[in-house]
């Protein structure tokens, strides 16, 4: 082996990882809405949760990926703990795909069909499809599969590269005894588990030890060791990943190397216990592109077979390990390793708006209520409220302006983008429900009254203002169009009932019925209510925009008002339900 095999094997062997990072990368974003689709399924069961690992890693070709986002999804509360050990066992058996499809590679016969199996055959045409689909494709969906079909010609190129250049060792004595020393279980398993570390990926490190096996010198003996130590050293990625993160997510972390640990030591006590009992000649034949696959998923099921009945005692082991601390987390984070996975970073924000929706409406609606009858104690929760809305919109919106950066599918973008002007919406409604506490606080303290006519008339307006945030909230919870319909109507009839309520005010200031002081309270709290329902008319406007693939909110409510037939109807009936 010379200078220029060392640089066709360095070459080979990037061209083998970044085809298989690209390829990984692209199948998680094409199988996005899947992959919540199944996280959705996931129950408690140990095989549901199971065979949701298996499924998510065959898909996405990695079980270091999957782990991190299951990482992730503990972190967000997405998952219990429970949950993510049984994904996490399926996620070990359903990494072993990758070495099947590398196993391919080491087909040899001279039968014309059975060659068309090879990879070398039928990558380039692979190659050519998916650098066609990347240059032309407008649609992402479109572009992701022109690109994981590059990734696989491209590592299977790497691989084929890799072989060819280490093919010239078989003569070399230094690497016979390099995998002879390899065959020592405990350099075995260091050997596989450093280098799965460093490059953060078993199935690539397979797709190597497959590559070295053209040499003939990678013995059954050396290669049983160095794959039980691969899939230690893929631990790695999670743990790095639980870093920051929260007392469970860090368990799910240790859970997944706790697994390939216990497996390792077990498993590997039991093959040198038969070695040394019956000597076996097997381990000294050199181990082909299919064995090592064998080895593979023998190894993982015989791992999934051994701890998945104890997966209660594992999270004991790690709940004992990692004990909660005294002081509880109080507030949602957002996880960021969900976002190389938008479609379930849209979803876990949606469901983080929905908590912010019910915090701004229920301190408006605090609001309502001081005004009516000032009450310290509510004062106080209408506060917290307004502080807690604040915090959810800095949260969400730094985090959806990264999300912006990755690639994501138009409806995933329309989401997203819909999400940040909502939050923008929620975060001033209560900052009304705020204002109207001062309102309600400055009448207490300068014993200020309104006049039993005003006062009916604020508790009219009051009501309407309740009803459209009710309605605005259940059209954005349910996604109702029929529900968005009816908020414009409502708003229409809020903002004429507020000019009439202003124009009656000055009628009682020319009779001397109410004071200047009065006056500008008054003024506030009106300003404040309709304010409110044009906040709640733009929330069910961005939901009739999703529904008509539109995000021009202004033409939306323009046609609403002019061409629905329905909409003089449902405001004539508002106008008689809040009559003054």
């Amino acid at each position: 082996m010379d200078l220029f095999d060392v640089l066709a094997l360095i070459g080979g062997l990037c061209l083998f990882l970044y085809g298989m990072n690209t390829m990984g990368e692209s199948l998680e974003r094409r199988a996005g809405s899947g992959l919540r689709s199944l996280l959705g399924k996931l129950t408690t069961t140990k095989i549901a949760g199971f065979l949701t690992g298996l499924g998510i890693t065959a898909i996405i070709q990695s079980s270091s990926a999957t782990t991190v986002m299951v990482v992730g999804f503990v972190n967000s509360g997405l998952m219990t703990l429970s949950q993510a050990i049984n994904v996490i066992v399926g996620a070990n058996i359903g990494t072993t795909v990758t070495a099947w499809v590398l196993s391919l590679g080491g087909i040899e016969s001279s039968n014309v069909i059975v060659q068309l199996f090879k990879p070398t055959s039928f990558t380039p045409l692979l190659a050519l499809i998916g650098i066609v689909m990347q240059m032309t494709a407008k649609d992402h969906k479109r572009k992701d599969t022109g690109a994981i079909l590059l990734g696989f010609a491209t590592l299977m190129f790497g691989m084929d590269a890799m072989s060819d250049a280490v093919a010239g060792l078989k003569n070399e004595d230094w690497f016979k005894n390099l995998f002879i020393m390899f065959q020592n279980p405990i350099l075995g398993v260091l050997a596989g588990a450093i280098l799965t570390g460093i490059i953060q990926s078993s199935s690539a490190s397979v797709g190597i030890l497959q590559a070295f096996t053209v040499t003939g010198q990678v013995s059954f003996g050396a290669a049983i060791p160095i794959i039980m130590g691969q899939n230690i050293g893929t631990c790695i990625t999670a743990l790095l990943s639980s870093m920051g993160a929260n007392k469970n997510a860090k368990r799910a972390a240790f859970v997944h190397l706790f697994f390939n640990v216990i497996g390792t030591v077990v498993w590997l006590s039991i093959f040198c216990i038969i070695k040394a009992i019956f000597p076996l000649d097997i381990l000294n034949d050199p181990a082909s592109h299919m064995s090592i696959a064998v080895l593979h998923s023998a190894f993982n099921i015989l791992c999934t077979v051994l701890l998945l009945p104890m997966s209660q005692l594992l999270e004991k082991l790690v709940i004992k390990l990692i004990p909660d601390s005294k002081k509880e987390e109080d507030f949602v984070e957002l996880d960021e390793r969900l976002l190389v996975t938008p479609p379930l970073a849209i979803e876990r924000c949606h469901d983080v708006t929905v908590d912010m929706a019910h915090c701004a409406v229920d301190g408006l609606k605090g609001g309502l209520a001081v005004v009516d009858e000032f009450n310290e104690d509510l004062a106080i929760k209408i506060k917290d409220y307004e502080t807690k809305t604040d915090r959810y919109e800095d949260i969400l919106g730094t985090y959806l302006v990264k999300l912006s950066s990755y690639n994501m599918s138009d409806r995933d973008s329309a989401e997203a983008a819909k999400l940040l002007k909502l939050i923008g919406d929620f975060e001033r409604i209560s900052d009304h429900g705020e204002n109207l506490m001062h309102s309600a606080r400055e009448m207490k303290e300068k014993e200020i009254v309104f006049t039993p006519a005003a006062k009916k008339e604020l508790s009219i307006l009051c009501s309407a203002v309740n009803e459209i945030l009710d309605l605005a909230l259940q059209a954005f919870l349910t996604d109702d169009v029929n529900v968005a319909s009816k908020v414009e109507p409502l708003e229409q009839v809020i903002e004429a009932t507020k000019l009439k309520l202003r124009a009656n005010h000055i009628a009682r200031l020319q009779r001397g019925e109410c004071t200047i002081e009065a006056g500008f309270v008054w003024s506030d709290i009106l300003a404040d209510l309709e304010r409110t329902s044009d906040h709640c008319s733009n929330i069910a406007g961005y939901i009739i925009d999703m529904a008509h693939n539109s995000m021009n909110i202004h033409e939306t409510l323009r046609l609403t008002r002019t061409s629905d037939p329905e909409f003089l109807q449902m405001r004539g009936d508002y106008e008689l339900k809040y009559r003054i």
